[in-house]
């Protein structure tokens, strides 16, 4: 019975403390004047309509100029920054083998010309002879493939020639387009090898900005979607489209290249340069756009160590601190993940400090 009864005293005694705690607490709240604020709604919007990307500016043509033959270089007459027309003579590689070929093809065209000419008189003497019955028509075959054999022979040497004439290409060597050498690679002296680059040729008529996309972002691109480019270094805009997109990101880390014909690039040079960096915005494709979670400004975010929250506001006008998870910022409005839906009113910009529970006088 004496148990029951200090049991019964400790929980009347506890009860009162409690009380006197939160009737405190009530009074030391409802004491504070409301604070002064501007509210934000948490509105729902779609994904960003645009891709932004970075890349760099190249050339729509570009070559590596080199050659099928082996030899030293006796002329180089450009150098980096040259302006060329197609066809202008860039370098020179001697050959000496090569000029020996072509003295000893000469040669046995001359003696191959000669052979037919001498058989194609047989072959007309012979076609006399046979009609008036002096000479046999075993004798006529014999000379008439004789002759045949040796215009043959002419048209094997002539054609040794055009081939020999086709290997001087390569040691004359010569701009496939107009534009500006973007490298040299060699001098006088050196020796030129097969596949080996000698010099870079660009074009300066049209120009292309390649861009990598991720793979998350690589399916919302068409081609022929409209892009935006800002050349960062001159702060020079241009607007293309994209003409290329890479099937595959096999060879490129992970994203995929697409190239974007730039509109006008040829009416500011030269202020435009293959290798300059641009940001680049792309427009997608509007069938992939899906809605996403609610946008709120960033300014009404806080911060607690790895904690992000927002004061959202009840339907008694009172601040509601919020833990939230937050996902992309587009242009100051973050998207919340969760912790706050759709429609809901947030605490903008208090004029005092804010603390959960406080009274919120809107600001109108």
């Amino acid at each position: 019975m004496m148990t029951k009864l200090k049991h019964l005293i400790l929980t009347s005694v506890l009860a009162g403390l409690l009380a006197s705690c939160g009737s405190g607490e009530t009074h030391k709240v409802q004491n504070i004047a409301p604070i002064n604020a501007t509210v934000g709604i948490a509105t729902a919007s779609n994904e960003a309509e645009t891709i932004r990307v970075s890349g760099r500016i190249e050339a729509g043509n570009s070559a590596n100029i080199s050659t099928r033959m082996m030899g030293s270089i006796s002329k180089m007459l450009v150098s980096p920054g040259d302006e060329v027309k197609k066809g202008e003579l860039l370098l020179v590689i001697s050959s000496a083998d090569l000029r020996a070929k072509k003295g000893q093809v000469e040669a046995s065209i001359e003696q191959a010309r000669s052979a037919m000419e001498n058989a194609q008189k047989d072959h007309e003497r012979f076609k006399v002879l046979y009609g008036k019955g002096s000479a046999s028509e075993k004798e006529l075959e014999n000379i008439t493939t004789r002759y045949e054999m040796a215009a043959a022979g002419l048209e094997v040497a002539q054609q040794m020639r055009k081939e020999v004439d086709a290997q001087f290409a390569y040691t004359n060597l010569r701009a496939p387009f107009s534009g500006i050498i973007a490298n040299t690679f060699v001098k006088v002296g050196d020796i030129a090898t097969p596949g080996m680059p000698l010099a870079t040729v660009e074009g300066t008529s049209a120009y292309e900005a390649v861009v990598m996309v991720p793979e998350s972002q690589i399916s919302r691109i068409k081609m022929g979607s409209n892009a935006n480019i800002l050349i960062k270094s001159s702060n020079i805009s241009l607007s293309g489209k994209v003409a290329e997109l890479s099937p595959s990101a096999k060879n490129t880390g992970g994203q995929f290249l697409a190239k974007i014909d730039l509109q006008g690039s040829e009416n500011i040079l030269p202020n435009i340069l293959p290798g300059m960096f641009i940001n680049a915005v792309i427009e997608v494709d509007q069938g992939t756009l899906t809605p996403t979670s609610p946008m709120v400004d960033e300014k009404a975010l806080i911060r607690k160590g790895q904690l992000t929250g927002i004061y959202a506001l009840g339907n008694d006008d009172t601040a509601i601190l919020r833990w939230v998870r937050i996902g992309q910022e587009r242009g100051g409005q973050v998207e919340i993940l969760s912790g706050i839906s759709e429609g809901e009113k947030y605490i903008l910009k208090p004029e005092g400090k804010l603390f959960n529970g406080a009274k919120v006088l809107l600001n109108n």
